[in-house]
């Protein structure tokens, strides 16, 4: 089946561009850094520390079991958002390697941390015994978020999320839950709420659109979710919004993640 998809490039395509990735122009050492290496058919050899290495040592690939057209094929069926079981039947693979490797993709995703500013929406959601809070910065695609291990988020919880997330002097829009009242006194930004009991949602349409969209994502993406996988869902979500250029190619995203991890 792999074979039919005219995305998935032949292995010694896949090699060179890995290669590429890695390397750049020149083949060096992952031990050493040295130049002087010689190739023997798919390993390498340093003249300097004499180490026989190959093209994925030193990265988290290094220890690949699946050929590379199989990984090359679930890495596309993960970056164009394919949900598992349709990924198991098109790559021959276990559901339990399809689930295994998707995890891996995720936690190499770049670090996202970012400080919002100007106008922001801010809004709460509940998934069992976890809580999110999460907010948009409005004509933008920046989203921020943190997963809390409890069921329910405080004012406390509220105002360490602004300082971490919030510039000063932003304009903030929330809803009218209690959290929220009278913030601006432990962060200054310029405070404005929706009442909606007064069907007031104007101030807050775009973050809770948001957590109707995280949703979808996960139930398509990944079916259901659970406590311990959640925070990597909304991660990857936050990730795929805010910065959709790394999911556009396998290749793109091996160029935002494989780089040569030095072992001394």
């Amino acid at each position: 089946m792999i074979a039919l998809l005219h995305q998935i490039p032949s292995e010694a395509t896949i090699r060179k561009e890995l290669r590429k990735i890695i390397f750049g122009r020149n083949v060096f050492c992952p031990f050493c850094r040295s130049r002087h290496v010689h190739r023997s058919e798919a390993r390498y050899w340093c003249t300097r520390c004499r180490t026989h290495f190959s093209l994925l040592s030193g990265t988290w690939l290094a220890n690949l079991k699946l050929s590379l057209r199989t990984f090359w094929a679930l890495l596309w069926c993960w970056t164009q958002k394919v949900p598992v079981q349709q990924t198991q039947k098109l790559c021959h693979v276990s559901e339990v390697s399809v689930a295994h490797w998707f995890r891996q993709f995720r936690l190499h995703l770049p670090d996202f941390d970012p400080i919002l500013n100007g106008v922001i929406q801010m809004d709460e959601a509940y998934f069992s015994s976890l809580s999110l809070v999460m907010a948009k910065q409005i004509g933008s695609k920046c989203l921020a978020h943190v997963v809390l291990p409890k069921p329910s988020v405080d004012k406390r919880d509220a105002t360490e999320f602004l300082f971490q997330h919030v510039e000063p002097q932003s304009n903030l829009q929330t809803d009218g839950a209690g959290i929220y009242k009278a913030i601006e006194r432990w962060w200054p930004v310029r405070h404005t709420v929706d009442i909606h009991r007064k069907f007031q949602f104007g101030r807050t349409s775009e973050i809770e659109g948001m957590f109707g969209v995280l949703r979808t994502f996960i139930r398509r993406m990944y079916h259901h979710t659970t406590p311990e996988y959640l925070p990597e869902y909304v991660s990857e979500f936050c990730i795929r919004f805010s910065s959709p250029e790394i999911f556009e190619s396998p290749s793109q995203y091996l160029s935002k993640t494989l780089m040569p991890v030095p072992t001394c």
